[in-house]
């Protein structure tokens, strides 16, 4: 982070490292292992279930979950690792647009000198 960063510098910054992270997805990918609707099913019968990647997450206040086939697997893996690094960055950006928004006002180090 400069000391003289400007706002444009940093939606410049943040829209660069977003353009760099697609594909994203927020949530968690997990490996199931349920029933399958056909009757006498010797891997149902067996205990084992049938193996399946699920998305869940949240839409609002309800939960969801969405069936990902196994061919897509590695790639939402990605998007949500990408969506875990999004939060993070939005992080960062939360802190380096306040310290730019305070120099840009000029409140930085007067502010601070008042707290005093």
């Amino acid at each position: 982070m400069k000391r003289t960063e400007t706002i444009e510098d940093l939606k410049g910054w943040f829209l660069r490292e977003v353009q760099r992270r697609w594909p994203l997805a927020l949530g968690s990918l997990s490996l199931r292992h349920g029933p399958c609707i056909r009757a006498n099913c010797s891997t149902c019968a067996s205990g084992q279930g049938h193996a399946s990647y699920a998305l869940s997450g949240r839409m609002g206040r309800r939960r969801t979950s969405l069936y990902v086939p196994d061919e897509l697997d590695p790639e939402v893996q990605r998007a949500v690792e990408h969506g875990r690094q999004l939060q993070e960055l939005m992080r960062e950006a939360s802190q380096r647009y306040l310290a730019a928004l305070k120099r840009e006002r000029g409140l930085g180090r007067a502010f601070r000198r008042k707290a005093e």
